[in-house]
Formats: C-alpha cells, sequence, structure tokens
C-alpha cells in the first residue's frame, strides 16, 4: 500500500498558505495519508513544510501521478500546455476548476480526468 502511495506523487496546481483554502486542505490530507505532493502557485510560501513552486517559472518535475486542480478555468488558460508538459497520469478537476475544454484536449493525450473532489476522494480510500 506504501508504494501505491509514493507512485501517486501530486502537484497541487494553485497552493495556498491560507489554512481556510481547499487546496491547503488537500495538502493536508494527502499528508496525513503519507501521499508525496508539490504545491504550485503564484503567490510564494510553505505549504506544511513544502515550499509552494513558483508557478510562473514553470518548474521541472518529474514523476507526477496527479494533478489536483484549484484553479478556475479562466486562471488555467495560460498554464494548461505546462500542466500537460509534466506528462500526469490523472488530472482532478475539483468543484469550481471544472474545465471542459482542457479536460477534452488532455483526455485525448490519454490522462484520466475526472471532474471530482479530491478530499472526497482521499478521505473514502477512492484516491
Amino acid at each position: 500500500m506504501e508504494a501505491e502511495k509514493s507512485n501517486k506523487k501530486t502537484l497541487i496546481a494553485g497552493a495556498t498558505t491560507d489554512p481556510s483554502r481547499y487546496a491547503f486542505t488537500a495538502a493536508t490530507f494527502l499528508s496525513r495519508m503519507k501521499f508525496p505532493f508539490v504545491p504550485i502557485g503564484i503567490k510564494k510560501g510553505n505549504v506544511l513544510g513544502e515550499e509552494i513552486l513558483p508557478l510562473r517559472e514553470k518548474p521541472e518535475i518529474d514523476d507526477i501521478h496527479t494533478i489536483t486542480m484549484y484553479m478556475n478555468q479562466d486562471h488555467q488558460r495560460e498554464w494548461e500546455d505546462y500542466f500537460l508538459s509534466l506528462k500526469p497520469q490523472r488530472i482532478i478537476f475539483n468543484p469550481g476548476a471544472q474545465n471542459p475544454s482542457f479536460f477534452k484536449e488532455a483526455e485525448a493525450l490519454g490522462i484520466d480526468c475526472l471532474n471530482a473532489c479530491a478530499l472526497v476522494m482521499i478521505s473514502t480510500g477512492q484516491y
């Protein structure tokens, strides 16, 4: 089970240091369940000991299994090609982050796409 979790390194797109935001809660849930995560966003900061990577710099990140999206459709557009370049196996479009055109584009590339809530998936063992 532990090896399976370590293979699901998750990029939290739209990461924040604000504990009232769902992206922060996702980091908390992932951490508790021992899933490795990489926060990325526009604002600098630290989430549970992990530095928020600067989205504007489009950093190279290896072995991303899942991108859990906490950016609305309008904010995703600029970064869609970057997210695809990370070659994730799955993208979760959380409530408020649904993006039908990006969903279809990613799905056409063989990426498993879900309009779902990562928090529910993690807490119910569906992650």
